[in-house]
């Protein structure tokens, strides 16, 4: 995926709040033999961009000032509340270095598995992304997990799975073999019932003292 960038020559919060009333997102590239460089986006193609899944997880060329480099999405900051980017941070990509970053999991075939079908069961996913080291080259956009084979009651490791070609999974928290699926039963939600109370009987009207 290709976008434009502009070298930026006015830093500070000052012209970074006029870059954005006129339309234009303040950015930083960093990494490789370079040294940092900040650029300025165009809000609307940078926002559209953003809003797709595989702008997060490729390679992209960025055309700056007319030359091309190879960058990654590293950071990204949006306005707390309005539909607006903030600023960018992207990182230089060099072809023979390993990389470390997170890609999406799609979930495939869950309904058509033996544990949904035959079972009654569901099945909950994992994570939804994973963090892996590979070579630029071999970045995948995703991985895909395929569910359509799971049974009743069991369980899908990350070892059960083959990852694409040169990608290994980076652990965090010495888990280094994570549940990705697993079936299990529906849980009944069972309603809470309050008996009613009866209302009180009112009491008799005391009898009349005899004259």
């Amino acid at each position: 995926m290709q976008f434009t960038a502009s070298s930026r020559g006015v830093q500070g919060s000052s012209a970074s709040r006029r870059l954005r009333r006129a339309g234009r997102v303040p950015a930083i590239v960093y990494g490789g033999k370079s040294a940092p460089a900040n650029i300025e986006l165009d809000h609307n193609e940078i926002y559209h961009a953003l809003n797709k899944e595989e702008f997060h997880a490729s390679i992209l060329d960025m055309v700056l000032d007319g030359k091309s480099e190879q960058v990654l999405v590293r950071a990204v900051q949006w306005h707390p509340y309005r539909q607006l980017v903030l600023h960018v941070d992207f990182q230089r990509v060099d072809a023979t270095q390993a990389l470390n970053t997170r890609v999406p999991v799609h979930y495939l075939n869950a309904e058509q598995s033996p544990a949904v079908k035959l079972a009654g069961q569901i099945i909950t996913h994992g994570p939804s992304e994973l963090d892996i080291t590979c070579l630029p080259a071999n970045l995948p956009q995703f991985i895909e997990i395929d569910l359509g084979g799971m049974v009743g009651s069991s369980r899908l490791h990350l070892s059960d799975i083959t990852l694409p070609v040169g990608v290994k999974y980076v652990p965090h928290g010495g888990d280094t073999n994570p549940i990705m699926a697993q079936a299990a039963e529906v849980k009944e939600v069972k309603e809470d019932v309050t008996p009613e109370t009866p209302s009180a009987t009112p009491a008799a009207p005391e009898a009349p003292a005899a004259e």
